[in-house]
């Protein structure tokens, strides 16, 4: 371990040092009930960094009727008492910028630099996006039928009341964000679930929540496995909503387990999407931004650009750069200088990876760069070099299941038609890119493409203010934006008599 590694650890000492303590009931850290714990691990290293607290359902209920309690003190605050808070979550959030990407790059492997500018930078930006519309939530008078001047009416938009939000391991403290900031700022309180193998953002952040003086209650922390502290959150009958970001198998497994109390669901699945270049793209930035949809991260994100489609006119002088631009990408610790990718979030997940890669070979692709474990200082690690795969045809596994790994099918294709017809040819509908000069189609395009994001001429392009989810497969409801934020509220009509 480098010095700069190891000093970039000594700074957050302080956290790992508590995280044991990561159940956050009413403002309170505390251990686990029953006082289990679970070990988290730098993936760059195999190292144990701390171990948090392994929650229960004891935990829950207690977290849950702590949130019940902080809705009046919660809801007796002013919409601009409300907005300052979060306002001063989002500078905090600012102000230990360096320490929470060091918690993240620790925990999840990725680069520091990823951590910095997107997960940190734009986590604070969010705060301020939903600080803003604490006050602007209204309802509508309404011109209803009954005969004029007999009667009045209008809706309110009222919170939910207590809210399950469960935060997957990629991007563990922008995702925390994307569901915490809309559902305070529309009057809920929170309990946040993150994975058990990501929680040191999360429970940083909820201490940063508790220091801008969010009342005691409105947020709670209960770490632990997903089919315990997370299917207890879903079952609990003093929920009213989960939001969950995860697979698609798990968030299936959510609609199930939440029936019986008729939780309303906002689910962002799993994805693979198509990033489509056609012959009059500028070839340069097509294949910078497919690299970007595949490989940040690791390749581990939902609305990775797996399938990149490419016209056979301009195929091989795109793989041609693609292939020489993934051998040049530098791998180690994400807390290394240089570093731009790091591992793989645990050996289970390369493992996974590993058995695609294998499969795709099986199924006839030809494996153009990477898929090997490297050797030397990274051997601990779970590191994988950056795969790209060409030869690949659409019903291959390579092709229509989603890896969550550093690996990139190149798809030759022949007509605008063909081509929109095989990206709308599968299980998912998540996010979607294209690539071309010319506006018409572009616009055309991308209005055919059945996913929830269109991106064009870019990729993992993200704002406050656009929502993010999406279609089939992929999910419902969505974060981000408007549409979030009136998803964490329920409509109220009101009729008066005016005889």
């Amino acid at each position: 371990m480098t010095s700069a590694v190891s000093e970039a650890i000594d700074g957050v000492r302080d956290v790992l040092s508590r995280a044991g303590e990561s159940i956050i009931v009413a403002g309170k850290p505390a251990p686990a009930a029953d006082g289990r714990l679970i070990e988290t691990c730098d993936p760059a290293t195999g190292e144990v960094i701390a171990s948090i607290a392994a929650g229960s359902a004891t935990d829950v209920d207690r977290a849950v009727a702590a949130a019940t309690r902080a809705m009046g003190p919660w809801g007796d605050l002013s919409a601009a008492a409300r907005a300052r808070v979060l306002y001063d979550i989002a500078s905090l959030i600012e102000a230990h910028a360096e320490e929470l990407a060091t918690l993240e790059t620790l925990d999840n492997g990725k680069p520091l630099t990823e951590s910095m500018f997107l997960d940190v930078g734009i986590a604070a930006e969010v705060w301020r996006y939903y600080a803003g519309w604490c006050t602007k939530i209204g309802g509508q008078t309404l011109p209803v039928s009954p005969p004029v001047g007999t009667s009045f009416a209008y809706t309110r938009r009222e919170p939910l009341g207590v809210v399950g939000l469960i935060v997957p391991w990629n991007f563990p403290l922008l995702i925390a964000s994307w569901k915490m900031a809309p559902a305070l700022a529309a009057g809920n309180t929170v309990v946040l679930k993150p994975s058990e193998m990501t929680s040191l953002s999360a429970l940083r952040l909820v201490e940063l929540a508790n220091e801008a003086g969010i009342p005691p209650g409105v947020v709670n922390l209960v770490t632990g496995y997903g089919h315990e502290a997370g299917q207890a959150l879903i079952e609990h009958r003093g929920v009213a909503k989960i939001s969950f970001t995860g697979s698609t198998a798990t968030g299936q497994k959510i609609v199930t387990a939440s029936a019986a109390s008729l939780k309303k669901l906002t689910l962002e699945l799993g994805g693979k999407s198509a990033n489509i270049v056609f012959p009059d793209a500028d070839l340069q930035g097509a294949a910078q931004g497919a690299l970007t949809g595949i490989f940040l991260n690791q390749g581990q994100v939902c609305c990775a650009g797996s399938r990149l489609y490419v016209h056979r006119s301009v195929h091989d002088e795109l793989l041609g750069e693609l292939e020489s631009a993934a051998r040049e990408i530098q791998l180690g610790h994400g807390l290394a200088d240089g570093t731009e990718m790091g591992p793989l979030i645990s050996a289970a997940q390369r493992e996974r990876v590993e058995g695609y890669l294998r499969s795709g070979a099986e199924q006839g692709a030809t494996l153009v760069c990477g898929g090997q474990r490297p050797e030397g200082d990274l051997a601990t690690g779970n590191f994988l070099t950056p795969a790209i795969f060409s030869d690949v045809r659409d019903d291959m596994r390579i092709s229509r299941e989603e890896i969550f790994g550093p690996v990139l099918s190149v798809l030759p294709f022949d007509d605008e038609a063909e081509v929109v017809r095989r990206a709308n040819d599968s299980e998912f509908g998540l996010a979607a890119g294209l690539w071309t000069s010319d506006v018409t189609r572009a616009h055309r395009v991308a209005h055919q493409l059945q996913a929830g994001t269109v991106w064009i001429n870019q990729y993992n392009m993200l704002d406050p203010a656009a929502p993010f989810g999406g279609y089939k497969a992929s999910g419902y409801g969505r974060d981000l934006g408007e549409e979030s934020l009136l998803g964490f509220t329920q409509t109220k009509s009101v009729w008066v008599s005016l005889d």
